[in-house]
């Protein structure tokens, strides 16, 4: 462990307000921007912002995958929701201890 602290937000606390995006995820299947097929998928992952003791961390970010094009993408209200984040950090993260490995 090399002892950088990086800044994570726990679960969906930094949600002040539902968003579509979020509401999109409650559903199972949802029709894809990109080709307008139904079966896209609301995924959850994490996605980082910066780099080294700036570096930020946002967990749970609802991500739209289609099966028919291939395409995932971030929708506009996630987007500004990433931007809301970012710009209100210190208000919202929670500093965790974590383990960073470069690959070889």
């Amino acid at each position: 462990m090399c002892g950088m602290m990086l800044w994570s937000l726990p679960g969906t606390s930094w949600l002040s307000s539902p968003c579509i995006s979020c509401s999109m995820a409650r559903r199972r299947y949802t029709v894809c921007d990109l080709c307008n097929k139904e079966g896209a998928r609301i995924r959850r992952v994490s996605r980082s912002y910066g780099k080294g003791r700036g570096l930020l961390l946002i967990e749970n970010v609802p991500v739209v995958t289609c099966p028919h094009c291939g395409e995932s993408y971030l929708t506009a209200e996630t987007l500004h929701e990433i931007e809301r984040i970012k710009l209100h950090r210190q208000s919202f993260a929670v500093k965790r201890p974590v383990a960073v490995v470069g690959f070889p």
